[in-house]
Parts: C-alpha cells; structure tokens; sequence
C-alpha cells in the first residue's frame, strides 16, 4: 500500500514562496498520476494542479496558473510544487494524493491521500 508524506509547508508573507514535496513509499499498483489539493477553514476541499506519471501532462486551477508549478522529477514518487506571488487566499491545508491513470481534477478520482501540510500567507 502506498503512503503519502506532504513536506514544505509554513508561514509566509504575501508575495512570497514555498515548495511543498510530496513522497510517495511502498509499492503501488500501476503507474499513477499525482495531484495537489487545498483545503481552507470551512471550506471544501479544492483542486489545485496535477500531473501526469510521465510529466508530460499537467493542470491547474485558474487560481494558480501562472503562481504555481507541478513537476515531477526523475524519481516518479516525488512531485513538487512550487508557489510563488502567494497570497493571502492561499492558506489553507494542503493535500498531496495518486490517482491510478491520467491526471484528474476531480478530487473523487484519486486513490490516496497525504495527511497534509500547512501553508499560512500574511498579508
């Protein structure tokens, strides 16, 4: 069974930027896709980017585009993502989770799920 371990988060001011890591362990099915979710205080859960095992295909929510960045490197168990002009709406809990098959955004269509990180923007 594979698990998740979320790394990165912490406290920001706006305008700055983090990285969270992802580590995927154990040994999984097929190849898979890996996605990052957030979720603020009363709140629903949201998507936030995705990618592709290959690395080739990705997604964002277009409260991220061109803020945020999906990769994967070489290591198929590990996916970053970079925040960058992050923003105070940005705070929430961030989730990483696999989804066996192409990159999905809906958040019902992944398989398993990190316990999560927190990600704090000051204003």
């Amino acid at each position: 069974q594979v698990q998740l371990v979320e790394s990165g988060g912490g406290l920001v001011q706006a305008g700055g930027s983090l990285r969270l890591s992802c580590v995927a362990s154990g040994r999984a099915l097929r190849s898979y896709a890996m996605g990052w979710f957030r979720q603020a205080p009363g709140k629903e859960r949201e998507f936030v980017a995705t990618i592709s095992w290959s690395g080739d295909t990705t997604y964002y929510a277009d409260s991220v585009k061109d803020r945020f960045s999906i990769s994967r490197p070489d290591a198929k168990n590990t996916v970053y993502l970079q925040m960058n002009s992050l923003k105070p709406e940005d705070t929430a809990v961030y989730y990483c989770a696999i989804a066996y098959g192409p990159p999905p955004r809906e958040s019902k269509k992944y398989d398993i799920w990190g316990l999560g990180t927190q990600v704090t923007v000051s204003s």
